[in-house]
């Protein structure tokens, strides 16, 4: 049985349109804006303006590698057409540890007008999405990747499809553009299962659907100190969408804090 993820670049007001910077959006690229300049190396006092090499952030290597070991671990991609046109477009002239194996995925697009995808290894879901997809789950085994493709991620969260969500979270306020979630004809109920703060300024957040709210996991929200990759190809390429880190701990503290807060909330409360 396959397993339904989806991943997504988001803002803290839900944003994730264009953060790649493909598109015709106002703030497109807008991940590559906290990522890069005076948040960079040149913030932490060099004295003099940075070349392309300092301009690759903390944040961005822990943002690359945290993808990369994302992608390691995909058995298929599942997108929406936009996102497949734009993918198509962009990886099959790039190589590298992360665009070889993301080229080398099997991928499904949904598209009532897509007839001839010219993407390696892609095959067409023209029937009911729901359908399809549920289908392609009993099909597959492994994770079954879902990136951007805001409308298709919307339509699985409906119908209870998605097995597992996972946001990470930018410190911006973009206040316009597409939003993760829409409305939906009921409430999801989410449990949250891994918390990791990356760098110097994003949280990752995982969680899964509650389908039997009696259970639920305990997790330890962890720290990602990034460090440069060798997984990491030289020149602009480096600050796109790739890769991962292994954690190295630090999260008590973090859990320490987060708890304090909780806990003067349930004394109010009684």
């Amino acid at each position: 049985m396959g397993k339904i993820v989806i991943t997504e670049f988001v803002s803290l007001d839900g944003v994730v349109e264009d953060p790649g910077g493909v598109g015709g959006f106002k703030h497109a690229g807008w991940t590559f804006e906290i990522d890069r300049g005076e948040d960079g190396e040149e913030r932490r006092g060099l004295g003099q303006a940075p070349d392309r090499s300092q301009l690759l952030s903390r944040v961005a290597i822990a943002v690359a590698e945290y993808k990369l070991r994302e992608t390691l671990g995909t058995e298929a991609l599942l997108l929406g057409r936009i996102t497949y046109e734009e993918f198509a477009a962009l990886w099959p002239s790039r190589d590298g540890e992360f665009a070889d194996k993301f080229n080398s995925l099997p991928k499904y697009v949904v598209s009532s007008t897509l007839e001839d995808p010219e993407w390696n290894n892609s095959t067409v879901l023209a029937g009911d999405v729901v359908e399809e997809v549920s289908s392609l789950k009993r099909e597959l085994d492994g994770e079954i990747v879902v990136h951007g493709s805001i409308r298709l991620a919307r339509t699985l969260i409906e119908h209870d499809l998605v097995d597992e969500l996972r946001l990470m979270v930018y410190p911006v306020v973009l206040g316009s553009g597409e939003r993760l979630f829409g409305e939906l004809s009921d409430k999801k109920p989410l449990r949250l299962v891994d918390t990791r703060t990356v760098g110097d300024g994003l949280v990752i957040h995982t969680y899964e659907p509650v389908r039997d709210p009696g259970q639920g996991e305990r997790h330890v929200p962890e720290m990602i100190e990034a460090e440069p990759s060798s997984y990491l190809p030289s020149g602009p390429e480096r600050c796109d969408h790739r890769g991962s880190h292994d954690p190295t701990g630090g999260g008590r503290d973090v859990s320490r804090a987060m708890a304090a807060p909780q806990e003067v909330a349930r004394r109010a409360l009684r």
